[in-house]
């Protein structure tokens, strides 16, 4: 684990939240990518059925998010998702890598209010997944962004160049959000999924 987070990688395009929530964005991406970024199920589960190998955390930082994000936070060189404003603050927040044996498949950060937090992260190096379900609880998820975004340490960790693709979606209990995740995935996925996009590699193909 680092000393503190890694800087949130720069967007390089996203879609309208509107053609998100229509599930009309990203019209260049092929099937199954359009599944994995915009369908509603669990990514963790998805990596573990495409690779066959149970996905492990490795966690890098997780602690109180002292960052201020003024509305309209839009002009910083990596904005959060617009939906943390909807978080009861103080706010923590984790990021971690996701391991399918040596292969990292995908990175991601969440924020949470920091008591609920410390409810539902009691094992850090679990799947937020299954800390959520483990007493098969109901969740709603809503996917609320669909981006390409880029950064030098994804690029080495991935063994890609970017841009890579990524979401962001929250998860909500008896109507109330209960936190805001951000993800970006390896192209190593191709290996299952096929190219992302539909006229070849899906690196840098973005779509409306």
């Amino acid at each position: 684990m680092t000393a503190g987070p890694i800087k949130s990688p720069q967007t390089c395009w996203q879609a309208s939240k509107a053609d998100v929530l229509q599930g009309q964005a990203g019209h260049g991406l092929r099937g199954p990518w359009r599944l994995l970024l915009l369908g509603d199920g669990s990514p963790t589960r998805h990596l573990e059925c495409l690779s066959g190998i149970p996905v492990e955390i490795e966690l890098i930082a997780m602690g109180p998010d002292s960052i201020v994000y003024p509305e309209g936070s839009g002009g910083l060189a990596s904005p959060p998702p617009e939906e943390i404003s909807e978080l009861e603050p103080p706010l923590l927040r984790r990021q971690v890598w996701l391991r399918c044996g040596e292969q990292t498949l995908a990175w991601a950060e969440s924020w949470w209010n920091q008591a609920q937090a410390e409810e539902h992260l009691r094992q850090k190096d679990q799947p937020i997944w299954r800390s959520l379900t483990s007493n098969r609880a109901e969740l709603f998820r809503e996917v609320d962004g669909l981006a390409q975004v880029e950064a030098p340490w994804l690029a080495e960790r991935f063994g890609y160049p970017g841009p890579f693709w990524s979401r962001h979606y929250r998860f909500f209990r008896g109507g109330k959000e209960l936190t805001v995740i951000r993800e970006v995935f390896s192209p190593a996925l191709e290996t299952w999924l096929g190219p992302a996009a539909s006229g070849g590699s899906g690196q840098g193909a973005t779509g409306s």
